[in-house]
């Protein structure tokens, strides 16, 4: 017999690391950034085709999809069990809670849901790839090692996608440090990077044979307003991700 999904969304939960360890949580910044970027997107086009505008970003859909939906009591049960009590009334218990909701009610009545992105997923990863976040009391989202401003459902709506939630993207672009991407002006070559750790610049090129971050012998911008001055132009993460994972596409073909 087939696993039911919200069996496998409760499982995916249970093993969440909600308190991760620091050191492990900071090296995989950039990603948790990208993801969360990604749900507040995905949330913003869920929220609009069924007028949930006045909820966003966190929030359970299924009430908006199917209001009369009941959620099997067990499942419900299992929800609470797998999550720890200091997030039992946050942003967080709303989500899993909806993601468990949305996998049970895509299983039973597939025909019901829109042809949208899955909505909970990228948070999902999210949560695999560090644990919780925080939302303090200006608006912010701390996610761990950076504050992410939640900015506006019409503004996230419009903005680029994240081209891919493959693990190897993920990985590629983790890293320690502080790091700003760029390209050649002339937007040919490698997407570029400079990572800062603790006040010292790494510049790393992302390899288009070996498909890896390597020096790049040469000096890239401390900001990105010295862009110009250097011959490069500042990349938007979305963007870079984007350039990086074709450069994993190509490989692949």
């Amino acid at each position: 017999m087939t696993e039911r999904a919200e069996s496998l969304v409760l499982e995916r939960l249970r093993a969440v690391e909600w308190d991760g360890d620091w050191d492990d949580v900071l090296g995989r910044v950039m990603s948790r950034r990208l993801l969360m970027r990604e749900y507040l997107r995905r949330a913003g086009m869920w929220a609009q085709a069924y007028s949930a505008e006045a909820m966003w970003p966190f929030f359970d859909v299924v009430e908006y999809v199917d209001p009369d939906f009941p959620p099997a009591p067990e499942v419900a049960a299992q929800l609470w069990e797998c999550l720890p009590q200091i997030i039992v009334v946050s942003p967080i218990k709303r989500t899993c809670t909806g993601a468990v909701r949305l996998a049970e009610l895509r299983s039973r009545h597939p025909d019901t849901l829109p042809d949208l992105p899955d909505l909970y997923e990228p948070l999902l990863l999210f949560y695999e790839r560090g644990g919780a976040f925080l939302q303090d009391h200006a608006g912010f989202l701390d996610l761990t090692g950076v504050l992410v401003r939640p900015g506006t459902l019409v503004g996230r709506v419009a903005g680029p996608p994240l081209v891919s939630l493959d693990p190897a993207l993920l990985d590629a672009v983790d890293a320690e440090g502080r790091i700003t991407y760029y390209i050649a002006a002339d937007r040919q070559g490698p997407v570029l990077r400079r990572r800062a750790v603790r006040s010292v610049p790494y510049d790393e090129a992302f390899g288009w044979d070996s498909l890896r971050w390597e020096p790049t012998g040469t000096l890239l911008p401390a900001s990105p307003e010295k862009a110009a001055e250097l011959g490069v132009v500042w990349l938007d993460e979305m963007e870079a991700a984007a350039l990086i994972w074709a450069a994993m596409a190509d490989v692949k073909q």
